[in-house]
Formats: structure tokens, sequence, C-alpha cells
């Protein structure tokens, strides 16, 4: 019966056309939505948003007024009670206060706003709003007016998160198409996770994993400019190609390691760090690597590559080369070198390895992160020394600005823009005597001051990161040495599609037509009667640990031995002494002629000959044996 109810339960109880249940988007949104993030437009430098997967994170929290102020944003507006029979009495509802949002009374801060006089009804205006014009959603008055001006506010997707997961190292690259369909995930456990948004539910599962390079890690993946495929870069010299579903298209040739002069070599020769996809060339591609030298490679010719760059150095040895970064036209490079310079190369006819701008000791550390503008104007330097560093390519002696107190564990740690370019972003590393854990940073690009900081994970740092300008969602890429996630950002006001059509598609429900039978498995040479004999591994073992039987020495071997065991002197087993000493066991091997041992076989092999004597009967000639001759063995 038990079974009959296990089978049961995969059949429907009524059958027939039904009508799905419809679970409302809010509360799908509710479930992954962030605390104390409801205001779309700047917050302030101070502010910190803690991860709604983690209530007890060790972020430092907003203070009390202001999370009494957020709370009552996040709340809904209260269904009117009073119906179209009742009799309004009284003086009429005052208009909406500055504070309020969509007309809720409970979001009001300070006094309440006067009510309009008597005198004042003969004004033939028909809006009964009284001073100044209502300020945009979500501004706070106080801060919004500086100098008489008003702030420009970024509308920033926050109030939303969803992570996905898979990975159990931390993510170290990310990569996303640019529709916004696909997004790939790079990791230190050497696999990449492939994800797409239209055929992903709610289990946010990732529907293939390669391993490009077996036992390298994961450092830099881009899509092509069609995003038809895309380059894997990992700890190996060899960089790949896959096509857009994951099948491998190519691995570029690896140099001769024994070649001084790296121009002479046809590929690199040490592991890579970075790699890019040309901007707008779809068969061209960009690689820097451990060797201390960039090269352009032509996806077309997976044999040898088209330019081989060496930067600048100040001393004479190989100088890794940590990143590097194509310019919005794909008409200049940048290389961030190990000894901290920056170093761009203006592709031109005619041009070498000669830097056009070379600016020596940019960072105090190793760069992991360049990032150019669209413009053309700006550079973005991300590096090991804690610092976030802009620069203005017209004028590279001086840097505009530094923003310092950044840590950065992780050689893959870069700097994006937003959509609009007014924002810059990057991640920092978790420390071991520090509480924040990994944070998302935003500052301003035209200020060069902090906007906000967005707590991502308490335990987890953050290393990639980019805001895709379609979907109009933050990624961020973070985890430690035993779990790995790409968490999104988003805001159901704000964004669009991406992580908004995952989220509202729930899985699969099982029918009837996925129900199989387990099938029994019956193996009979798993019986006892079958096994093999016991080994007797785990008794030396015992034997090894116990302090006496394993500080004894074996007997030495010697002598001669009976029935396939080795004797010692005077029989190593007391039934063998025995048998010798009464005469039963005689051993005549040792007096015994070899020659007549052999000779009293040959009459029973000439009557029934086996094996190789019948093949050749005819043609063998009759064996003559010499007679022994015991006079010449005396001489």
């Amino acid at each position: 019966m038990e079974d009959d109810d296990g089978i049961r339960a995969h059949f429907p109880l009524s059958f027939g056309k039904k009508s799905k249940s419809q679970t409302p988007i809010e509360s799908i949104h509710n479930a992954t939505r962030r605390p104390t993030t409801g205001i779309d437009g700047p917050q302030s430098s101070s502010s910190l948003h803690t991860n709604n997967k983690n209530k007890d994170t060790p972020f430092p929290s907003l203070s009390s007024s202001s999370k009494s102020w957020l709370n009552s944003l996040q709340k809904k507006p209260k269904p009117s009670t009073v119906s179209d029979d009742d009799v309004a009495i009284g003086p009429p509802r005052p208009p909406p206060s500055y504070d309020s949002v969509d007309g809720e009374d409970d979001a009001m801060i300070g006094p309440p706003r006067p009510m309009p006089a008597e005198d004042d009804d003969d004004d033939d205006d028909d809006e009964p709003i009284i001073g100044p014009p209502r300020p945009p959603l979500g501004s706070d008055s106080e801060e919004d007016f500086s100098d008489g001006e008003q702030e420009v506010q970024h509308r920033i997707p926050l109030s939303n998160e969803i992570v996905l997961k898979g990975h159990t190292k931390v993510v170290s690259a990310l990569a996303i198409d640019h529709s916004g369909s696909r997004v790939l995930s790079g990791s230190y456990d050497y696999s990449i996770r492939m994800y797409d948004f239209q055929g992903m539910n709610a289990r946010l599962e990732s529907f293939r994993q390669l391993e490009p390079s077996e036992g390298h890690q994961v450092r830099s993946l881009s899509w092509s400019p069609s995003a038809d495929r895309f380059l894997c870069v990992t700890g190996s010299a060899q960089a790949k190609i896959f096509d857009r579903d994951g099948l491998t298209l190519g691995e570029f040739v690896k140099g001769d390691m024994y070649i001084r002069d790296l121009k002479n070599t046809k590929g690199h020769i040490t592991g890579l760090t970075c790699g890019e996809w040309h901007p707008k060339t779809k068969e061209t591609i960009l690689t820097s690597s451990e060797d201390g030298s960039l090269r352009i490679w032509d996806v077309n010719d997976f044999t040898s590559q088209k330019q081989v760059i060496k930067p600048k150095l100040v001393k004479h040895g190989r100088v890794p080369v940590n990143t590097c970064a194509w310019d919005r036209e794909g008409k200049s490079i940048a290389g961030g070198i190990g000894d901290g310079s920056i170093q761009i190369w203006g592709i031109k006819p005619g041009w070498g390895s000669r830097p056009d701008i070379y600016v020596p000791n940019a960072h105090s550390d190793e760069i992991t992160g360049l990032k150019f503008s669209s413009d053309g104007r700006t550079l973005l330097s991300r590096s090991f020394d804690c610092t976030l560093k802009v620069w203005d390519l017209r004028q590279m002696k001086t840097v505009l600005k530094s923003f310092e107190d950044l840590p950065n564990h992780y050689s893959q740690t870069n700097v994006a823009f937003s959509p609009d370019e007014q924002l810059l972003l990057t991640g920092t590393s978790v420390e071991r005597d520090s509480t924040t854990g990994g944070l998302l940073c935003l500052f301003d690009r035209e200020k060069l001051e902090l906007v906000s900081k967005v707590g991502i994970s308490p335990t987890c740092s953050v290393v990639q990161c980019g805001w895709h300008p379609k979907l109009n969602q933050i990624f961020a890429t973070a985890g430690d040495k035993h779990q790995g996630g790409t968490h999104v950002l988003y805001d159901p006001t704000l964004s669009t599609r991406g992580a908004l059509v995952c989220v509202a598609r729930a899985p699969r429900r099982k029918s009837v037509d996925d129900f199989q039978a387990e099938p029994v498995i019956h193996n009979p040479h798993a019986l006892p009667l079958f096994r093999d004999q016991p080994s007797r591994k785990r008794q030396r073992e015992k034997m090894l640990k116990d302090p006496l039987k394993s500080h004894k020495p074996e007997a030495p071997m010697n002598g001669p031995g009976f029935g396939g065991r080795v004797g010692v002197t005077k029989g190593s087993l007391l039934t063998q002494y025995l048998l010798k000493q009464g005469g039963m066991i005689k051993e005549t091997w040792m007096d015994e002629d070899p020659r007549e041992a052999i000779l009293k076989y040959a009459d029973v092999a000439k009557k029934d000959p086996k094996f190789i004597a019948p093949a050749y009967a005819e043609t063998q000639p009759n064996t003559v044996f010499a007679e022994s001759d015991s006079e010449e063995e005396d001489k």
C-alpha cells in the first residue's frame, strides 16, 4: 500500500483545464527586497546598506531617524475608508505635505503643513498647493538644495537583490552580453558557469558548466562585439575561444619558453592575467601575461599572434603585465604593469612597443584594473595599494583624484562606469580585523566624492562589478575560499528584463510524464560468495600501530624452504621441524643430478606429447642425448 501511495502522489486529483494560481508580482519582489533601501537617488556617503540575507551583518547601519524615514517610504498607501455616502464634516482636507510620497500621511516629517485661510478661497487657481513647488519623489529638501541649486539625483537600482550561486570559491571573472540575456561567471574553482535570464526560473541555476583548463583559475571573460563568441583567459599560457553555447572553437598556441626574446615566440610562455575582446572588430582580441608582454591575436588564426607589445621597464628583466584594456573605439591599449606603472599605446601604422603615454609609479603596488571612459578623456585604475585613481588622459602627469581606504586582495578586482558614466564603481575586499565586509563603492565622477557604500556580503570580498546599460542592473561578484556567487542588484521600477524575468518565473511543476519507476538492479557478484578474499592491509596497519609489534624486527630469511615458504635454520614452523627430524620429509633435490631429473620425464613426453611437440612431429628429427661419460666428468 505504501508503494501505491507513492505512485498516486504523482497523479493529479482532477482532470481538465485548470486556472493557474497567479502570484502577485509585488510579493515576488518583496521576497528579494533589500532592507533599508527605499529611495531612488543619491544616498549620503555615510549610509551603508545591509544584505537582506544576513540580517545580523556587521555593517554600520543608518541612524534611527533615517531608518524610520526609509521604512515610512517603503510603506504602501493605505486605502481610503471614506465611502461616497459619508458626509464630509469640517474644513476640506489639506493638500499633501512636501515630504509625503504618493499621498502617504505616514511619511510626513516635521510639523504638519498649515491650512489655507478662508480669505484665500477667492483665488481662481485650481490647484490648492501653497508655497514652493513639490520636490521630486524620494528627495530630502534639506540635502537636495545646496547654494540655491538642486543636486542631480542618481537613480541607483539598489532596492532588490538576487544571487547567482553555484561556485565553490571566489568569483573572479564576469561578462554580460550586450543584450543582457546571458551572464558568464568564472571562479577560482577552475569552472565557468553560464546563466540565461530568458530560460532561468526562480531557482537561479546555471544551464551549463565548463572547465576550460584543468587546474587553472579563470581570470578573465569577455564577449565579442556580436556576442556570438567569448574569450576565456585562465592561469595557463593559452587563451580559449568558445561559442555562445559553450562549445570550444579553438585554443591559442603556446610559445617556446627557451627563446629569450619574447618577440620571436608565437605565443605566451607563462600564465595569462587578463584578456579583452576588441570593442569594434570581432576578429581581434588582446591578452596580457606574466611573461611581461601583451599580444594582439586574430581569432581566425590560433597558431600565431598579430602583434607583440613589450612594456617599457626601468630595469632589465621580466615584469608581469597584470591587466590590459581597450578604449571605446579600439584605437588605444592600456596596460597595468607589475612595477605600478601605467603605459598606453596608440594603434597607428608602424607602431611598436614604445608607449605613447608612460606614467611611472602611478601606484605603489600592482595594478588590478583599468577602464577607459567612452569620451576618451578619463582613465580609471585600481591597485593592490587600496586606492582607486582617476586620470585625465590629456594631462597624465598628475592624478585628478585618489580614493583611499579601499582594501583589495585579489588581482582581478576591477573598476567600472555607470551607463551614463556619472558614477564610478569598484569593490572592496574583506580584511581580517575589519567589520564592514565586502562593499560596493560608488563615486561621483564630476564632484570626485563618495556617493554610497553598498554592503554586498559580511564575509566575502567583492571582486568584479558592472552596471549593464540596457538592464539597468548592477552585478557584483563575491566569494572567499569556500563559496562564491554573483549578486544582481535591481529595482522593479527602474530596471528592465534580466533579474525581473527570472524571479517572476516559478519552477515547473512535476507532471505525470515526469514519473519514472526506478529499476532494481541485482548484481550477483556482489554476494559474499563471489567476493575477493579480504586484504590484510588493515591487519598490517593495526600491527604498525601496536608499539610492541611495530618495534620488533623481522627475522632474517636464510636457508632452504618447503611448500612455497622460505625457511630459516632448522625450519620456520614447528610442524616442518618435526617432520624433518622424523625423516618424513626428504629433501632429495640437493643431491639429485639435474640431467637425470630432466630425462626422467622424456618417456612420458614421448608417449603423451602435448603443446608444441605434435605440431613439429613430422619435421622434427629424433632427439639424441649424449650418454654420460663418467670419465670425462672426472677430468
